[in-house]
């Protein structure tokens, strides 16, 4: 339904904003007997959701155990309790088995529904809008908030002059991560003019962009449980072990996402260079006997089908380039210093970063209102008492894996059961 605005027009909850955290909150809200408005920018609901996962949608990671599951959201474990303790991993499983959506759990906790399909995620969504008789205005472009002078009352405009009434609102339009699908940033704007100390928006869990051209030769190969560490101007600035995705621009995956962040700021401060280890459970010498044993058991094949017994072999033709090694010679014939030079590279593959991909790569943009201007134990505004806060609007840094999509079923349930 497109926008019908009357002046004057009073409801008793509308929600601004239908991703995931508004459309758990509208759902939330209406279950407990509300009156709801949900207002979405786009014509249809759930664009960034589907788009989750690779369209696979990691709607949360298995950690019942609040504690542990706080552990994972970088210092604001203090603010996150409450809300958590309210609605967490076990019960986010709870309310779409619930539906009929069947889960599955994969490596590190990852759950996703097991028709491996995002629209089986916003499917459930819709029927709780449905079955609570939310009633929704699609295309409803909201230009602005204010609160009623002499009331505590909401008013929410829209272009022409149109606005309407809430006595509660719920504002869950994003931060400015995939602006591709309406996050903009424009309820950070509205809240920072009610008073809100907004921390500015960056990319987080961005895909990065590497200055190396061979690597758009490996578009598609993955590699498993592998460790990386970050140099800037050739000091150790952090390390993480797991798995990585060579894409056509650099490289993306649960490792990289997670300390895009670190990344993307280490940049302003000099090079910045990925060392990647395929073996980090081998040191250099246990690994220097199994390439020695590998090179005499083959001895007459090529170099190139000898490496590819123990690496991808799209990445051999990298090594070998890198090592300035002809890949057609046979394996008796390497020198000792190239065998050291191979394993360096096996130990340490020095891939250059240009940058972080922009806003409509990333997984989440980082910043949004800071924590201590939000009760967690109802999501509302210290400030205006009758706004609601939740999802990516809040400063609140996580890792990939499932993380974000639970701070938004968290955030939202809690503001639709205290609107």
């Amino acid at each position: 339904m497109t926008v019908n605005a009357k002046a004057n027009d009073l409801w008793e909850v509308v929600v601004v904003g239908g991703g995931p955290a508004g459309m758990m909150a509208a759902g939330r809200a209406a279950e407990l007997g509300r009156n709801v408005l949900l207002l979405e920018k786009n014509p249809t609901l759930g664009n960034k959701l589907l788009l989750t996962g690779g369209g696979r949608c990691n709607l949360t990671n298995f950690v019942p155990e609040i504690d542990a599951m706080l552990a994972h959201f970088h210092g604001n474990e203090r603010f996150l309790y409450s809300a958590f303790a309210q609605f967490g991993a076990q019960d986010t499983l709870d309310f779409f088995h619930r539906f009929g959506m069947a889960t599955k759990e994969e490596a590190e906790g990852r759950v996703f529904p097991l028709s491996n399909k995002a629209q089986s995620v916003l499917d459930v969504l819709s029927r709780y809008l449905r079955e609570g008789q939310v009633e929704v205005w699609s295309s409803a472009n909201v230009t602005g908030l204010s609160v009623v002078a002499g009331t505590r009352r909401i008013d929410i405009r829209f272009g022409g002059g149109k606005k309407i009434q809430a006595r509660s609102c719920i504002v869950a339009t994003g931060g400015t991560a995939c602006p591709q699908t309406g996050s903009s940033g424009e309820g950070l704007r509205w809240l920072k003019e009610f008073g809100h100390t907004v921390i500015a928006s960056k990319e987080a869990l961005a895909p990065v962009a590497l200055k190396d051209q061979w690597v758009s030769q490996l578009a598609g190969v993955t590699l498993k449980d592998i460790k990386m560490t970050v140099f800037q101007n050739g000091q150790k600035r952090g390390a993480q072990r797991g798995d990585l995705l060579f894409t056509h621009f650099g490289v993306s995956g649960p490792m990289i996402l997670n300390m895009s962040k670190e990344i993307g700021e280490w940049r302003h401060g000099g090079e910045v260079v990925i060392a990647l280890d395929l073996f980090p459970q081998l040191d250099h010498g246990a690994l220097k006997q199994e390439l020695q044993a590998l090179l005499v058991g083959e001895s007459n094949r090529k170099l190139r089908n000898s490496i590819s017994r123990l690496v991808p072999s799209a990445l051999v033709v990298a090594i070998l380039e890198l090592a300035q090694l002809d890949g057609e010679m046979p394996s008796h014939s390497v020198r000792r210093e190239d065998r050291i030079k191979t394993i360096e590279l096996m130990k340490a593959i020095p891939l250059h970063v240009e940058g972080l991909l922009g806003a409509e790569s990333a997984a989440y943009s980082s910043g949004g209102v800071v924590p201590g201007e939000v009760n967690f134990k109802t999501m509302q505004s210290r400030l205006v008492s009758n706004i609601h806060l939740v999802g990516d609007l809040l400063d609140v840094d996580r890792p990939s894996g499932g993380y974000s999509l639970q701070l938004c079923w968290t955030t939202g349930f809690v503001a639709g059961s205290h609107i």
